[in-house]
């Protein structure tokens, strides 16, 4: 990996990308609200056993498929996987959330590279898929690209986290430090991942994100 390509991931993970990500909790409002999560160590177990077991896994995978198949032209298996993505969100929230943050980074990205004309996703591209073309274009190498998405995904629920319990900025970096291993050990069981075993244990995230549409009072929009 060159200095340039690492540029281009932090870039792509850095909480300055305007995709609007900062306004998700992705399910963990309710459960605060719940005292499901109430501090630092039920805050690190949830992400922790969301990274083993969780939907982010099928959704980092996901990630890959279209990296790959983008990088190899293949449009049909991207705009397929784009599909599947959409159909296997649980909830209303967590797919217009997955739409929005990717429709934005699809805008950005044709901002940024107008030469590649980015059209054909949208408005209905999943981050997840935006994320794996943008990888391709910028010739990241997919497990370096992996290790950024998994980061970026637990940074933006720690940063929620902080918001809701509500926690102090160096509880964050904790649970931050505390997470590198069990993202570094999830990392090759992903790029292994075949396409039946596309599946993950995410009801409880289900069942928070279904409840915090009727929540009476929130800060996030899922």
């Amino acid at each position: 990996m060159n200095q340039k390509q690492l540029l281009y991931l932090l870039q792509l993970t850095s909480p300055t990308l305007p995709v609007g990500a900062y306004s998700y909790s992705e399910g963990l409002e309710t459960l605060v609200t719940q005292q499901i999560i109430k501090n630092r160590e039920t805050l690190k177990s949830w992400l922790g056993q969301s990274l083993k077991y969780g939907s982010i896994r099928v959704e980092s995978a996901v990630m890959l498929r279209a990296y790959n198949f983008y990088l190899h032209d293949d449009i049909d298996k991207v705009i397929y996987w784009n599909q599947w993505l959409s159909a296997s969100r649980e909830t209303k929230e967590l797919r217009q959330q997955s739409w929005q943050m990717g429709q934005s980074l699809l805008k950005l990205l044709n901002e940024l590279e107008p030469q590649y004309r980015i059209k054909f996703l949208l408005p209905y591209c999943n981050y997840a898929i935006a994320f794996g073309i943008a990888g391709a274009i910028w010739s990241i190498p997919p497990d370096k690209l992996l290790l950024g998405y998994l980061q970026s995904w637990s940074s933006n629920l720690v940063n929620a986290g902080l918001r809701l319990i509500p926690l102090g900025q160096t509880d964050g970096q904790k649970i931050l430090v505390e997470l590198q291993d069990d993202i570094i050990r999830v990392i090759p069981e992903i790029l292994e991942l075949k396409d039946e075993d596309l599946r993950s244990w995410g009801w409880g995230l289900s069942l928070a994100s279904m409840q915090h549409e009727t929540l009476y009072t929130r800060l996030f929009r899922s």
